[in-house]
C-alpha cells in the first residue's frame, strides 16, 4: 500500500471518527484527497463551517446582489470588489468570503462555477488591495473560509485553477502570520491563530508549523478564556464567535489523526456552561459588554456538541455576573468590574445592571448593541444610562477614550476608568435568594458608592429590589448636585402602562401573564428608550424611571410582582397602551 493510500484510508477513518464525536450536528470535515488525489501534499482536509447556511441567497449571489451586515449592493455587471462598499460591516463580511457557505448550501454545478469566479476574481487582482482587507480579523476570517469551502471551489476544476488557489491562500496564510505580532488584542487575536492552526492542519507537510500553532493557541486560550469559561472581554457573544470555530478546530484534529491540545479541550469544556448561563428561558442571550443577538440556529447547533446539557452555574465568579433562577424567573446580573483596557473597545459602563425575564418572555433588559451600524448607536449603547441600574448624576459608571486620534490609535475607545472594586455576595434566605452587590464606579468623582440588594421569591413570581447610594466611610458626597435616575428598559414585547397613582406600572407579557412595578415612596415614570439588539434592527420600547436626590433620598425600594387577579389582569389589558412598535 502507498503511503498517498494509507494518508487517504487514515484521514477518512479518522473523519468518520471526527463526525461521531459530535454526531448531532452536521457532517465533519471532508478529505480534500478525494478531489485530488495526486496532490495529497498540499490542501489535504476541509474544515467543517458550523454557521449558517441559506441556499436562497446563492440565487442572489449569482445574481449579483450581496446582502451584508442589512446592506446591499449590486454589480451591473461589474466585479462586486471594484465597488464602493456601504459600510464597514458590509466589506469585512464580502472580504472574509463567509458568504461561500451559501453557495456550498445550494450545490449545484452553476453556483460551484460561480463560487469559482468570484474567488478567482478576488486572486487576479490584488493591486485593488483595500485597508479593510488586511485588517487581520478579516484576514483570518478569509483564510478560514476559503479552507473550509474548498470542496466547492476545487470540486470540478483543472489543475492550472487549483495552484493558483493554493497560491492566493499560501499568500494569505503567509501575511496572517506576519500580522500576530501587530494584532488587535481579545477576539481578533485568537481568530488569526485559530486560522493558522487551521492551516497548518488543512495543508500537508506543516509538521513544525502544527506545533508552532498549537502552542500559541494554547497560550492564547489559556490567558483569554478565563477559570469559569467565560471570555476576557466580558462579552456573551465572544463565546458565540470563538466556540463556532473552536469547535470544528477539534474535529479538525481528529480528522487528522493529530490530539487535540489539552488547552483546547479544557477551554471548550469551561465555555459551554458559560453558553448556557447567559441564555434567558426564550434562547436569547442577555445582553451585556457588546451583545447583540444571536442566531438561534448557530447557537443551537453550538449546543449540540454540549453532552452533559448541565443547568447553568448559579455564579461566575472570575468573569463577574450571577444568575439567579427561581421557578419559572431568570435573573442575570453583571457584578464584575470592566474588563482590561486592551480589550474592553466594546466593554460597556453596566456594572450592576440586570436582566429579568419569565418563562419564554423577557420582562427587563439592558439596550444591547444593534448587529449591524453600531458605530451610529455606540456610544449610546455603552452608556450607563443604556442599562437597567442607576445612573448618578446622567453619567456613566465608566469613562472612554473620546479623542478621534487616540480612537485611530488605539483601534477604538477603551475604557479608561470605571469602578475598581466591585463585591458581591448571595445567600439562601426562607423566602428566597438574596443577592448584594456594590460598586465604586462614582467614588473618585462624586464621592458616592451604588449598593443594590436583589431579592427573587423561592417560586419566581416577585423580585423585590433595593438601590442605595452612600458616600465612603468618613467621607461626603461631592458637589452640589446628587440627582440619580434608576431605569429598567423594557422588552418591546412587554406592553406598558403607568397606574393612576405615579407609584407603579402595569406590565402585560406576550403570553399575556400580568405583572406589577411599583415603587410605593417614589414617583415612577414611563418613558421611551429603545432596544438596539432586536433582529429587525433597533425598535422603540419603553423604560421605567425614578429619578430622586441622593441628599434627600439615598435609597430607593421597588418590586416587581405577578399578579395572580384575573380583575387586576383584566384592568392592565384594557389600561395598557396599544402603539405599534415601529422601528426606528
Amino acid at each position: 500500500m502507498s503511503v498517498a493510500q494509507s494518508r487517504r484510508i487514515s484521514t477518512l477513518i479518522a473523519g468518520r471518527f471526527a463526525r461521531s464525536m459530535a454526531a448531532r450536528a452536521t457532517a465533519g470535515t471532508v478529505a480534500l484527497s478525494r478531489l485530488w488525489p495526486g496532490r495529497t501534499d498540499r490542501l489535504i482536509i476541509a474544515p467543517h463551517d458550523l454557521r449558517t447556511a441559506d441556499a436562497t441567497r446563492a440565487a442572489e449571489i449569482y445574481a449579483g446582489r450581496f446582502v451584508f451586515a442589512g446592506k446591499i449592493v449590486t454589480c451591473h455587471g461589474r466585479s462586486i470588489f471594484d465597488l464602493e462598499p456601504p459600510s464597514e460591516d458590509w466589506e469585512a463580511a464580502l472580504l472574509g468570503f463567509g458568504w461561500l457557505r451559501h453557495l456550498r448550501a445550494a450545490d449545484t454545478a452553476l453556483t460551484r462555477a460561480n463560487a469559482r469566479a468570484l474567488v478567482d476574481d478576488w486572486i487576479s487582482n490584488q493591486a485593488r488591495k483595500r485597508p479593510l482587507e488586511r485588517r487581520a480579523d478579516v484576514r483570518a476570517r478569509r483564510v478560514v473560509s476559503l479552507l473550509s469551502q474548498a470542496p466547492l471551489v476545487l470540486g470540478d476544476t483543472d489543475g492550472k485553477f487549483y495552484r493558483k488557489y493554493l497560491r492566493g491562500l499560501a499568500r494569505e496564510i503567509r501575511y496572517l502570520r506576519y500580522s500576530t505580532l501587530d494584532n488587535a488584542d481579545g477576539v481578533p487575536r485568537l481568530q488569526v491563530l485559530i486560522a493558522l492552526c487551521y492551516a497548518a492542519l488543512c495543508l500537508a507537510n506543516q509538521a513544525r508549523n502544527i506545533r508552532t500553532a498549537t502552542r500559541k493557541l494554547s497560550d492564547e486560550l489559556q490567558r483569554q478564556i478565563l477559570p469559569d469559561g467565560g471570555h476576557i472581554s466580558r462579552n456573551p457573544g465572544a463565546l458565540v464567535e470563538l466556540l463556532s470555530d473552536l469547535l470544528p478546530l477539534r474535529q479538525t484534529f481528529a480528522a487528522r489523526n493529530i490530539a487535540p491540545p489539552p488547552a483546547l479541550l479544557n477551554a471548550i469544556d469551561r465555555m459551554m456552561p458559560m453558553l448556557r448561563f447567559f441564555r434567558h428561558g426564550d434562547g436569547s442571550f442577555a445582553l451585556f459588554n457588546g451583545m447583540s443577538s444571536a442566531p438561534s440556529d448557530l447557537v443551537a447547533t453550538l449546543l449540540a456538541y454540549d453532552d452533559t446539557h448541565g443547568v447553568p452555574m448559579a455564579g461566575m465568579p472570575h468573569t463577574g455576573f450571577q444568575r439567579l433562577d427561581a421557578g419559572a424567573a431568570t435573573l442575570i446580573v453583571d457584578t464584575g468590574p470592566p474588563p482590561p483596557p486592551s480589550v474592553s473597545q466594546d466593554a460597556h459602563a453596566g456594572c450592576l445592571s440586570f436582566e429579568f425575564s419569565a418563562g419564554t418572555s423577557r420582562i427587563v433588559v439592558n439596550c444591547g448593541m444593534p448587529t449591524t451600524g453600531r458605530d451610529n448607536w455606540r456610544p449610546f449603547a455603552r452608556s450607563t444610562a443604556a442599562h437597567s441600574t442607576l445612573t448618578y448624576h446622567d453619567t456613566s459608571s465608566c469613562q472612554f477614550v473620546e479623542l478621534s486620534a487616540m480612537k485611530r490609535l488605539l483601534r477604538g475607545a477603551p475604557i479608561t476608568s470605571g469602578p475598581r472594586k466591585v463585591e458581591s455576595y448571595r445567600e439562601a434566605v426562607t423566602d428566597g435568594d438574596v443577592l448584594t452587590a456594590s460598586h465604586d464606579g462614582y467614588l473618585s468623582r462624586f464621592g458616592v458608592i451604588h449598593r443594590r440588594v436583589l431579592t427573587v421569591s423561592q417560586d419566581g413570581t416577585r423580585l423585590d429590589g433595593e438601590d442605595s447610594l452612600s458616600p465612603a466611610p468618613g467621607r461626603r458626597i461631592k458637589g452640589d448636585d446628587a440627582d440619580f435616575a434608576l431605569r429598567f428598559h423594557l422588552h418591546p414585547s412587554v406592553k406598558a402602562s403607568r397606574l393612576s397613582d405615579a407609584r407603579g406600572v402595569m406590565l402585560v407579557l406576550p403570553n399575556r401573564d400580568v405583572w406589577t412595578f411599583e415603587a410605593l415612596d417614589d414617583k415612577v415614570d414611563l418613558e421611551d428608550s429603545v432596544f438596539l439588539a432586536g433582529n429587525d434592527g433597533p425598535r422603540r420600547t419603553s423604560q421605567i424611571v425614578i429619578r430622586q436626590d441622593a441628599r434627600q433620598a439615598s435609597s430607593l425600594r421597588w418590586s416587581f410582582t405577578r399578579s395572580s387577579s384575573s380583575a387586576t389582569a383584566t384592568t392592565a389589558r384594557r389600561n395598557a397602551r396599544r402603539e405599534p412598535e415601529l422601528p426606528l
